[in-house]
């Protein structure tokens, strides 16, 4: 194993802890509202305190990502990670509980920042598509995991089950940490907010040994003449300059949450289930829409550098743009059969499209002085987007008919079709400082 794919490989297990981390909850949340005595608002405060961190954190996660470098917040990170299960674990009241979670999903949302930002900075052009899909690859690894975790622990039976469901992070979150002193700086770090060059050569010259001095030291000044401590004066992220990033990450971010997918995700029993479904066959094919992501999540790092960032967004689109048209179709005309094949195939079409590209494509758009905040404006947009289509998605089923919300999804995702073949540049093999160039207009 080379020392680029174990440190990338180190920084996307920040996604694992992520996957785990949104989906463990799943198999307590009801014991919870028991063993409390919860209320319906007091439950759904509970829950939702993760997700509330996670807004917080990718609001955040750029101001420490730039000034204590990616290293050290990938190490806090996994601290914020273990205290959130241990925390949970032992928690004897929904207030230290809900603390407990938030402080998870600040973890969950500063990583969305940081990890695949601290990949792109280290990863060569022609394998940085898949050294930073690793990130996505391992939150639904995590994901996955974790349904298996809460299975095993459920045939413990016991009324502290949930307490190891949740407890048994700790373990991922020690290890991932430890593993994180092993890492590097980021050399553009390192230069554009250090202005230690001597410390980015040496990194530089580990990431490629194949490299000659020449090599290394070419890559060294093109960094150093696009950073702020180079010949170019530092200027504002919101301005005119980087409107052409800006609008790219916002609506790669905003695409991704009204396909749907966040939605078919947290509500696939009940989507099922109104197809006619029993609740344990319903259960059933929730899981298989985890093992369906995993394995099309791997077959997206697989064609992402070998086809690009853009040709995965119009496969996926138009994957996309098929299956919500069939699962409205199947509705509108109680055709129930098709949905569940049809549903595997939105994921399927998510996991291989805006699943394998959004994190790596965000991470690469922005300037070296802007990333961590282009970044955690990309993530943000997500997490505020997710969160509003968790909260509505029922009453949105409540209130119009299942086939009219799909067809919402549809259209959404025609829109997004228009803006790829519009807006979209293919990202695919190009150094970070030549796609500074290319989206500034800079010659």
């Amino acid at each position: 194993m080379n020392k680029l794919f174990y440190w990338s490989l180190v920084s996307a297990l920040a996604g694992f802890l992520f996957g785990f981390d949104t989906v463990v909850i799943s198999g307590a949340e009801q014991t919870i509202q028991h063993l409390w005595g919860l209320s319906g608002m007091e439950h759904g405060f509970a829950m939702g305190s993760a997700l509330y961190g996670m807004v917080i954190g990718s609001l955040i996660g750029g101001w420490p990502t730039e000034k204590f470098g990616r290293k050290q917040t990938l190490l806090w990170i996994g601290v914020l990670y273990l205290i959130s299960a241990v925390g949970s674990a032992l928690a004897n009241d929904v207030w230290v509980f809900s603390i407990s979670r938030f402080l998870g999903g600040v973890g969950v949302g500063v990583s969305t920042v940081a990890s695949p930002l601290f990949i792109s900075e280290i990863a060569p052009p022609d394998r940085r598509g898949r050294l930073a899909g690793m990130f996505q690859f391992n939150i639904v690894f995590g994901i996955v995991i974790a349904f298996l975790s809460n299975a095993a622990f459920a045939k413990m039976g016991g009324d502290n089950a949930w307490r190891w469901m949740l407890g048994v992070m700790a373990f991922p979150s020690i290890i991932y940490t430890l593993l994180c002193f092993s890492l590097p700086e980021s050399p553009r770090w390192l230069i554009s907010r250090k202005n230690d060059r001597r410390g980015a050569v040496e990194v530089l010259k580990q990431i490629s040994p194949e490299a000659s001095e020449a090599e290394i030291e070419a890559t060294a000044n093109s960094i150093a003449e696009h950073s702020a401590h180079g010949v170019k004066a530092s200027s504002p992220f919101w301005s005119k300059r980087l409107s052409l990033p800006i609008i790219l990450a916002f609506l790669i971010a905003f695409f991704n949450q009204l396909s749907g997918i966040n939605a078919v995700l947290y509500f696939a029993p009940r989507i099922f289930e109104m197809t006619g479904l029993g609740k344990q066959a319903a259960l059933l094919q929730s899981i298989g829409i985890g093992v369906t992501n995993l394995i099309f999540t791997f077959v997206g790092l697989w064609l992402i550098d070998r086809l690009g960032r853009r040709t995965l967004l119009y496969i996926g689109s138009f994957g996309y743009i098929i299956s919500l048209g069939l699962v409205a179709w199947a509705f509108h005309t109680q055709n129930y059969a098709i949905v569940p094949a049809c549903i595997f195939a939105f994921i399927a079409a998510h996991a291989v499209g805006q699943g394998a590209v959004i994190w790596v494509f965000i991470s690469e758009i922005f300037p070296n002085e802007h990333r961590a905040t282009g970044q955690a404006l990309g993530s943000f947009t997500h997490w505020v987007f997710a969160a509003l289509l968790t909260t509505f998605f029922p009453k949105m089923v409540e209130a119009f008919a299942p086939s009219a919300v799909f067809l919402f999804f549809m259209v959404m995702m025609v829109l997004q079709l228009i803006w790829v073949k519009m807006m979209v540049p293919e990202t695919k093999g190009v150094p970070l400082e030549e796609l500074e160039a290319k989206l500034l207009g800079k010659s």
